[in-house]
């Protein structure tokens, strides 16, 4: 993600920002514009800005682009539900500023109820667990996942080196696409050439992963234990890493990263992001960038005393896998 600046002083601000910190302004941001703006009667806020939910702007009046697309929210007259809300906001808005940067097509079931994208935020209740996912277009996220606490207990139960909200949006989103620009198109039997066979019966695949794990060679053929369950996962976690890599290395480039550690006497391990991430679909570069950017992370976190930052190995299996993907964003719609 770039680096905003105050319409009025030119501070630096957050994107996620509804007050410039040094003057005051009430600010937004403006996704047709990629830039944080000052509110005013022809940018005013997003009605869930009413509800602390959200600083983007709806010229038109409602909802901005990114909450037009909600389904379901939770009783938010429950300070709990509100605030689990409020940070499950957070990370959708990273994720449609990358669908937005990508110019994918974004779809409202209002708009074709076959084809468009919603979301359910939906707490547990009783003795039912809410548990996310994906089915026909809409993107279901169980509020539990907002608390810290909970994600950490299931993302050691599952097994999972990385478990993040903006993981959970940015996979289940994957799965949309698939659906939106894979199936039933001239990419489907490519892609089934990169991630396997998607036809090989879903249900028995995740049986059969969760009975045995995943198989011994994994790490050369997969980026997670998850991808290797079948095709469709295989896909996702794919997607999700892909946007991992390119939103980060456009938040490096902006604020002016650029590293050359030694990796051994032959040569170097650098980062020179001298491209923009979100418009190229050179993955070499990508991807070469990547490693010198995600060395530097896991290195400061361990300084920190903290787990790796990206606790994953891109082979050159994983790398083609990558392309494919970047290749689908860019050209998939022509």
């Amino acid at each position: 993600m770039r680096l905003f600046t105050c319409p009025n002083c030119r501070q630096t601000v957050y994107f996620d920002n509804s007050a410039c910190g040094q003057c005051g302004t009430a600010i937004g941001y403006d996704p047709a514009t990629n830039q944080m703006v000052a509110i005013s009667q022809s940018a005013p806020y997003c009605a869930n800005a009413d509800h602390g939910a959200c600083n983007w702007i709806a010229p038109t009046g409602g909802f901005c682009r990114a909450c037009r697309h909600n389904e379901t929210v939770p009783d938010i007259s429950d300070v709990r539900n509100l605030s689990d809300w409020q940070t499950l906001e957070r990370a959708k808005k990273r994720l449609f500023y990358s669908l937005i940067r990508l110019n994918l097509p974004l779809i409202t079931k209002d708009e074709d109820s076959h084809r468009g994208l919603a979301f359910n935020f939906l707490a547990d209740t009783g003795g039912e667990t809410i548990m996310t996912g994906h089915n026909k277009g809409v993107i279901t996220i169980a509020l539990a996942e907002a608390d810290d606490a909970e994600r950490e207990k299931r993302r050691t139960e599952m097994r999972e080196p990385y478990r993040t909200l903006l993981g959970h949006f940015r996979h289940e989103t994957a799965h949309y696409y698939w659906d939106l620009l894979v199936s039933g198109t001239d990419w489907l039997e490519r892609c089934r050439a990169v991630f396997g066979n998607d036809a090989a019966n879903y249900n028995e695949a995740l049986q059969i992963h969760y009975a045995n794990g995943a198989p011994p060679d994994w790490p050369q053929r997969f980026v997670s234990t998850y991808a290797s369950s079948h095709p469709w996962e295989d896909f996702a976690e794919t997607w999700a890493h892909y946007l991992h890599i390119a939103d980060t290395l456009e938040t490096a480039r902006s604020l002016g990263v650029s590293t050359e550690p030694m990796r051994d006497r032959s040569g170097e391990l650098s980062a020179d992001i001298d491209f923009d991430p979100y418009s190229t679909s050179d993955t070499q570069a990508l991807t070469e960038a990547w490693v010198g950017v995600s060395v530097m992370l896991n290195e400061l976190n361990r300084s920190m005393g903290l787990p790796d930052a990206y606790p994953f190995i891109l082979s050159d299996p994983i790398v083609g896998k990558i392309d494919f993907i970047a290749k689908l964003v860019h050209d998939g719609r022509n």
